[in-house]
């Protein structure tokens, strides 16, 4: 594993800070919850709810999370919302250039498409390629980030093998609060936000929450010499996005809302040296109206219908072949069920999803059935779910469960089993001359054991898992089928194994967090790594706050890793150190400087396509703590 960040850079890098420091659901729609703690180690008290799609106190869930609170995501300044999950334990990304262009996210080094992932609880993604549109995802209307680690089919259906991410929008509550922000960066770099939330008062009560927000970048070159399609131009990308939600109480336990995002993005990447602005656009959309019941004082009921709309077009040159555009579309009725019985909960689920794909022609209907108890005795947790999904590539059934044990002074350990899969993408059924429409789902099977503590000053938690995937699907040449040269099969096995291990503490005046995650994701059936994953990956922060001045630094370091299956294309380890400031010189303007990638690490995180060097950006902040 290399550390390229020099010793001088790092103590530069350090100087600066110091410098600086003297002059920061499908899940139906939970209720408020309290902020998380500033760091990505959620605290007992910590309420989450992606994990078992209810609020939860941490304490009580039994399944590994995640939080990024407000404050993390506030000081991330221009970077993109991947940016912000590759610091996160168990997650590494591949980016095909600058903050705009595509972009992949692995969890626990599963495929990219083998993940949910939801905004406010609308599950969203293509249905071609089964990942989501990243580089789409608007950060200024991000409140909060959950992950929850593992297989979650038994609560979300297909696709969660790797785990499950959950971003949340901003909430309204109490009296209107305005927000804005307006930053300058590298890259000519350019970015606007603003935002108004609150409530009324009254039996009635109606709360809101609206924003909208706008980024431009020049960015730089998509790729590098040797890379198909070389234009050493820049590539910038244009970022358009508006976000809100109204909720309103019909009576004391009864509630009806609605809810939307929408972002637009315009985005270069190179096709070759002609004049001709290659480019394409993103619509990502999602929109949601629910109800919520408490139809008895121990059985809360919500109604949601939510709509997703994954819309890209690529522009590569001027006539009607140089222009493709694939739109898909997922609607989704979920009823979710919460009875209370003592002190367990009961949770009975229904879903009906419809995802069509417009240039195919193609549509599927998925109609799913879960239950989910969960029960605490005393220092012992446990829950048990189950779920069966049927649709046009057959029935499945998933299950899952855990147990937990609360030893006292604040240390706990956990152990799970549960069994998850993934539906093939349109692609890989329909897609003239690869897909097969006789293509099964991949299976998973995870085993994981942990121990978490939380006292003292100190938090730790420390993971171990074991999942083995079946039926994985690969591009296979030539095709089994005697027919087509290449396509989509069902042929590999793989294993996603791995040890993660998380902490934070205060030290001096400095809170400290760390992560480390040592793992084996490889093609059981090759025996080779699954491309662009790393065995070892590591981050570790440190804030300090003095007065009204908030300083620190991010460090990403990350093992080597291959560019392709076959693992002949070897990219090397690098070392991110990024260094960020906020002075708030009012109770409500603030002051947010970044310094990333201090040392101005050459990297490349896939073959051939360029990443950002040393960036700077600096934000004037009104109603943002």
């Amino acid at each position: 594993m290399n550390f390229p960040v020099t010793r001088q850079a790092a103590a530069v890098s350090l100087a600066l800070a110091v410098i600086s420091s003297a002059a920061v659901a499908d899940a139906p729609l939970p209720a408020p919850s309290p902020a998380p703690a500033p760091d990505a180690t959620p605290t007992a008290d910590t309420v989450v709810v992606t994990a078992t799609r209810t609020a939860q106190r941490a304490a009580d869930v039994i399944a590994d999370t995640t939080v990024i609170g407000a404050e993390e995501i506030a000081r991330s300044g221009a970077g993109s919302v991947a940016d912000i999950l590759r610091r996160q334990r168990g997650i590494e990304i591949s980016r095909n250039g600058a903050a705009g262009a595509a972009t992949s996210v692995f969890i626990r080094g599963a495929n990219a498409n083998q993940s949910v992932v939801l905004i406010d609880g609308v599950r969203f993604g293509s249905a071609t390629t089964g990942t989501a549109s990243w580089n789409a995802i608007p950060l200024g209307a991000i409140d909060r980030i959950e992950i929850v680690y593992g297989p979650l089919s038994t609560l979300y259906g297909a696709d969660a093998i790797g785990g499950v991410i959950q971003i949340f929008t901003r909430k309204g509550e109490g009296a209107p609060v305005v927000t804005g922000s307006v930053g300058v960066g590298s890259n000519a770099t350019r970015q606007l936000d603003a935002g108004i939330y609150g409530s009324s008062g009254g039996p009635n009560a109606v709360s809101y929450a609206f924003g909208a927000g706008y980024e431009d970048s020049d960015g730089f070159s998509s790729t590098r010499p040797g890379a198909f399609g070389y234009n050493p131009d820049e590539d910038g990308y244009r970022r358009r996005n508006a976000n809100g939600r109204v909720t309103m109480a019909l009576a004391p336990g009864h509630e009806i809302g609605a809810q939307f995002l929408a972002s637009r993005l315009y985005s270069q990447y190179d096709s070759g040296a002609a004049s001709y602005d290659v480019h394409s656009d993103n619509d990502l959309n999602t929109a949601a109206v629910f109800m919520r019941n408490q139809i008895l004082p121990n059985w809360h009921s919500t109604v949601q219908y939510a709509r997703s709309e994954d819309k890209s077009g690529n522009f590569t040159n001027a006539t009607p072949s140089g222009a493709s555009r694939i739109d898909t579309r997922q609607d989704e009725l979920s009823w979710q069920n919460d009875i209370a019985i003592g002190q367990d909960t009961l949770q009975l689920l229904y879903t009906h999803r419809k995802e069509e794909v417009d240039s195919m022609r193609r549509s599927r209907i998925t109609n799913s059935y879960a239950a989910a108890y969960s029960a605490r005795r005393g220092p012992h947790l446990a829950d048990v779910s189950a779920r069966h999904d049927r649709s046009v590539y057959g029935s499945k059934n998933t299950g899952a469960a855990g147990y937990g044990y609360d030893f006292g002074n604040g240390l706990r350990a956990t152990a799970s089993v549960g069994t998850s899969f993934r539906a093939p993408t349109f692609n890989e059924l329909y897609f003239p001359g690869y897909g097969l429409e006789t293509n099964k789902p991949e299976k998973g099977r995870n085993r994981e054991v942990g121990l978490r503590y939380d006292g003292n000053g100190y938090r730790l938690d420390a993971t171990y898992f074991h999942n083995r995937l079946t039926d994985m699907i690969v591009s296979s040449t030539p095709c089994p089928d005697g027919v087509n040269r290449s396509c989509a099969y069902n042929v590999n096995e793989g294993l996603l194994e791995g040890f993660s291990l998380a902490g934070s503490t205060r030290l001096m005046g400095v809170d400290l967090r760390a992560s480390l995650d040592w793992q084996d994701p490889r093609d059981e059936t090759t025996g080779k790594q699954l491309a662009r994953r790393a065995k070892k990956h590591a981050s570790f922060g440190a804030d300090y706050t003095m007065g009204t001045l908030k300083t620190g630094l991010e460090l990403t370091v990350s093992g080597e890793r291959f560019d392709d299956a076959a693992n002949n294309r070897r990219l090397g380890g690098y070392g991110l150190l990024n260094l960020h400031t906020t002075w708030q010189f009012t109770p409500d303007w603030s002051l947010l400087m970044r310094l990333d990638n201090v040392a101005d690490k050459q990297y490349e995180i896939a073959r051939n396509y360029g990443t950002s060097g040393r960036t700077w950006f600096a934000a004037l902040r009104y109603g943002i703590r």
